[in-house]
């Protein structure tokens, strides 16, 4: 009688995906590198202010924690092969925003707990994925309605986020390390 989808997530709970495991993992390396790098800067680094972004590293650093719940909702969202409708890159840049703003002052230990944690959870639930739910496409309104798959999603949001951060970090404190 089982379906194979759970009830709780709405994804594909049958045999575990080889594809969805190596998202998994390379998310997970992704954020091991910006934890990594984050750990061994100074306050003064910390405080940096990253060109063309406006924020600090530390607020960066938090904020790619902070995002990959709202990442992976919206990926399971299209797994199951719902559209992500009227969300538009000002509601992200106003989510960002106002992150920045309530989160100015955090502290290393914070955005590294917020990182780690949240990580290893958007990672569990990458791996909670099927073929099926990755290969799934939807209506995304981020890219002009046009339907994408999960995977495709999965990439191009959660699993790349701390690596496009990351880069943008260590332009910003190259020589002042």
């Amino acid at each position: 009688m089982s379906s194979g989808v759970s009830q709780q997530t709405g994804v594909n709970s049958a045999a575990p995906s080889l594809r969805a495991k190596a998202l998994a993992d390379r998310l997970e390396q992704g954020a091991v590198a910006l934890a990594d790098l984050a750990s061994s800067l100074t306050d003064a680094q910390w405080r940096t202010q990253v060109p063309h972004d406006g924020r600090t590293v530390g607020v960066i650093v938090h904020h790619v924690g902070f995002m990959y719940p709202l990442e992976i909702q919206l990926a399971r969202q299209v797994g199951r092969g719902e559209a992500i409708a009227g969300v538009t890159w000002d509601d992200v840049h106003g989510i960002n925003a106002k992150h920045a703003a309530e989160h100015a002052a955090v502290t290393k230990q914070d955005a590294l707990d917020l990182l780690r944690h949240n990580s290893a959870d958007a990672a569990d639930a990458i791996r909670a994925l099927g073929d099926q739910d990755l290969d799934r496409a939807a209506p995304i309104s981020l890219n002009a309605d046009a339907p994408l798959t999960c995977q495709f999603f999965l990439e191009d949001h959660a699993v790349r986020h701390s690596y496009h951060h990351l880069a943008r970090i260590r332009a910003a404190l190259n020589g002042s390390r």
